[in-house]
């Protein structure tokens, strides 16, 4: 069963808003008088019931697209939201902005239920200029043909047309020789289409770099920070990347020598990067997956449980990997219908599932909430949060698919790997993206040999990449976050950090911590982030001492599993 619904139809063509009725509702919502605090109140309710129900409409024709960009039908429909709605609904947002942030009563309500509101709207109205959504037009067909081009990838494999996503599964084999063939698989397969990959890069420094003109920014980094409303600064990333690199990298490169010696190697190797000491696959279709899942959950917290056999039974999940389907993994938010579409398209995996299952209660969790939940205000570093604690709490369940002792033993410390490095790899590719935007003229070239640098220093640390400088130089293309959602990196490792000091208390008290878990991922939106955090019964905290505290937390765990 599939929640994605089939929508009228209007001279052939499915359109369920043409744009002047879309613009008749929104432009009467704007003329509405405002003549007290409670008519605010109930204007603020309007606007968010109106944006929800255009804001699914857009989403549920990109998961239609998602799962097939093949179809023409669909990828039409997609765009013509991206093109015709979202900008609709974008001018009309900025005049909704606009007038809330001149309405005297805005000034009156009350703090702690609208105080961050007020703060974004109040930036986003003075950033905002109409020379950008056309600007934002284009930024969205060139994501759109980026994720074509990624979804189209196919290689050969043992006599079969694979997609992207199978040959990916490979780099996790516990045979080394299958992880080498993947590994130069799909470094090949990047070459082939990195230089549409490039013109589509270039073009998107230069729009966004315009935008951030446009708004009256010097350049995109530092416009993106202010409409980010993030609450840290610059430098505060600055030396985030630089304690990592510190304090973290040192553990890495242990880790490396403990793996080294499992795996029975000389030396890490760019196939090496993940673990790959399990002798099995720890299930053998996408039901088991599912259904092993569900038994993890029920052993955590019924809650929990009760979510995800929602979720399957109303049809809201495509996690099967498939040629011409999107890459990436994400938890859609449905607001009108207040429901989640979890989707990803890696090779069936539960670390990926449970990831986005973390999302999903999150935004349950918030659409329970009185004040509703508006994406637009939901920040990255809570939002991971949760998805981050999930993968962690659930770690002691991995004996659902690994139930001989000892692959139970290494599918832990492989866990543990893998949230260690989501202190790493995002932090290179949040450097990365500062480099991107403050140097907009850049060269394909320059850009491939600054991302070969910063790697060498995190991620690869730990790697020999002799003779492979070009391939890791250049794999920057198929993180489609560095497209699509630019500067969303540093969050994961911020929230990691959130997440592990969850799991320290759940290793003392798992109820304690599923009981903050659930409190914090119900906490308003509206409060600033470290109270979020406190809630959880964590600190929003990434200084130098709490990355070494971390970082020895989890070798200490690792090599108590060897």
């Amino acid at each position: 069963m599939s929640y994605i619904p089939e929508f009228p139809k209007r001279n052939g063509v499915n359109n369920f808003y043409d744009t002047k009725k879309l613009e008749d509702k929104l432009q009467t919502l704007l003329q509405q008088d405002i003549c007290s605090v409670s008519e605010l109140e109930r204007w603020l309710v309007e606007e968010r019931l109106l944006c929800a129900e255009v804001e699914e409409l857009i989403t549920s024709h990109q998961i239609n697209f998602y799962r097939d960009t093949k179809n023409t039908n669909k990828r039409e429909l997609y765009l013509y939201y991206q093109t015709d709605i979202q900008p609709l609904l974008t001018k009309y947002n900025a005049e909704f902005d606009k007038k809330f942030s001149n309405c005297p009563f805005s000034k009156l309500l009350e703090d702690e239920k609208y105080g961050y509101m007020c703060k974004v709207r109040l930036e986003k109205s003075k950033m905002f200029n109409k020379k950008n959504i056309s600007l934002t037009v284009r930024e969205q067909e060139l994501i759109t043909k980026y994720r074509e081009i990624l979804a189209g990838i196919t290689m050969e494999w043992d006599g079969e047309t694979k997609s992207y996503s199978y040959i990916k599964a490979m780099l996790e084999s516990p045979k080394r020789q299958i992880r080498e063939r993947a590994w130069r698989a799909l470094s090949e397969s990047h070459m082939l289409v990195k230089p549409a990959v490039d013109r589509i890069m270039n073009e998107l420094v230069k729009l966004r770099h315009q935008m951030a003109l446009n708004a009256g920014f010097s350049n995109y980094r530092d416009y993106v920070f202010t409409l980010k409303n993030r609450e840290y600064s610059i430098q505060d990333c600055y030396t985030f990347h630089e304690s990592v690199e510190r304090y973290a990298i040192p553990v890495w490169k242990r880790l490396a020598k403990l793996f080294e010696t499992e795996l029975g190697i000389e030396k890490y190797r760019p196939w090496d990067l993940s673990p790959c000491t399990l002798q099995k696959s720890p299930f053998n279709n996408l039901i088991d997956l599912l259904d092993g899942v569900e038994k993890m959950l029920g052993k955590t917290d019924l809650y929990f449980q009760e979510r995800f056999q929602y979720i399957r039974k109303q049809g809201l999940i495509d996690v099967e990997e498939r040629k011409n389907k999107a890459p990436g993994a994400v938890c859609f938010t449905l607001p009108k219908a207040k429901n989640v579409f979890i989707y990803s398209n890696f090779s069936p995996s539960f670390n990926a599932l449970i990831h986005e299952l973390g999302h999903a209660i999150h935004f349950y969790k918030q659409f329970a909430n009185e004040s509703g939940v508006q994406e637009q205000y939901l920040r990255e570093e809570v939002a991971e949060l949760y998805s981050h604690s999930l993968e962690l709490m659930l770690m002691d369940k991995l004996d659902i698919f690994y139930p001989e002792h000892n692959e139970y033993k290494k599918a832990q410390r492989e866990q543990m790997h893998r949230a260690f490095s989501m202190l790493i790899s995002p932090l290179a590719g949040d450097l990365f993206q500062h480099w991107l935007y403050t140097n907009p003229y850049h060269s394909p070239e320059e850009r491939d040999a600054k991302y070969l640098e910063i790697s060498k220093r995190f991620q690869y640390s730990s790697v020999d990449i002799a003779g492979f400088e070009t391939q890791i130089g250049a794999s920057w293309i198929e993180s489609f976050h560095y497209f699509q959602y630019p500067f969303y990196k540093i969050e994961y490792a911020i929230s990691q950090l959130g997440a592990l000091q969850l799991f320290q208390i759940y290793r003392e008290n798992p109820e304690k911590a599923i009981t903050l878990f659930k409190e914090g991922a119900s906490m308003d939106w509206n409060l600033p982030i470290a109270d979020i955090y406190r809630n959880t019964g964590v600190n929003f905290d990434f200084s130098e001492q709490t990355i070494k505290n971390i970082s020895e937390f989890i070798i200490n765990i690792i090599e108590d599993l060897n």
